[in-house]
């Protein structure tokens, strides 16, 4: 199995690539300044060269895209457009881009998170971008050819990261790394079709 993961060399990246190395898929990283393909989420052209390199694939994973975090007051229209950029088009490009190099009963894997559910302070531009790709990946599942499937891993604070963030999130439980993997193996294992694929 060809499996190419974008932002595999993140934080929740690494731990997912090193699982499905241990399992003997090959793994492809694509990262926007190192990995095995470079790929600008923000620019359309750049992933369609990054698929143009990397060839027919069995399963794409995204673990990438950003978003501003601020006060509401704080932010800026430009704010919220880093948002919609990276993280939201960024993933409808890699699926409008990405599907034709899918084979058969290949799979998308796309990453949103807690927010769009279980928002906190400083996020309206992070939950909202998440909360429109969960309604994207529905949609997207009742137009997908040839056994094709596509679904959204959607986490809470997760183990790694917890020091980091753990202000922004008081009282969330922290998510252990084989909760993490196994959401993204279901994802990309598994028979789910347009699922967001949610461990809080």
């Amino acid at each position: 199995m060809k499996i190419l993961v974008i932002g595999g060399n993140g934080t929740i990246g690494n731990r997912v690539v090193s699982h499905l190395k241990s399992e003997n898929y090959e793994v492809i990283i694509a990262g926007r300044s190192s990995g095995d393909v470079t790929v600008d989420m923000t620019d359309s052209n750049s992933i369609a060269a990054m698929f143009d390199t990397v060839g027919n694939l069995d399963s794409v994973v995204s673990i990438a895209g950003e978003a501003k975090w601020d006060d509401f007051e704080n932010l800026s229209e430009e704010d919220f457009y880093v948002g919609i950029k990276s993280k939201l088009m960024g993933q409808v490009n890699l699926c409008r881009i990405g599907i034709p190099y899918l084979n058969p009963e290949g799979s998308i894997t796309l990453s949103t998170g807690i927010l769009a559910d279980d928002p906190v302070a400083k996020t309206t531009s992070a939950a909202m971008v998440n909360g429109a790709l969960h309604s994207f990946v529905k949609a997207l599942a009742l137009e997908l050819k040839d056994g094709k499937r596509v679904n959204a891993v959607a986490l809470g604070l997760v183990e790694d990261a917890y020091e980091k963030y753990k202000a922004f999130f008081p009282g969330h439980n922290p998510l252990p790394t084989p909760r993490v993997i196994n959401a993204y193996i279901k994802a990309i294992l598994g028979k789910n079709n347009g699922e967001v694929i949610r461990d809080y």
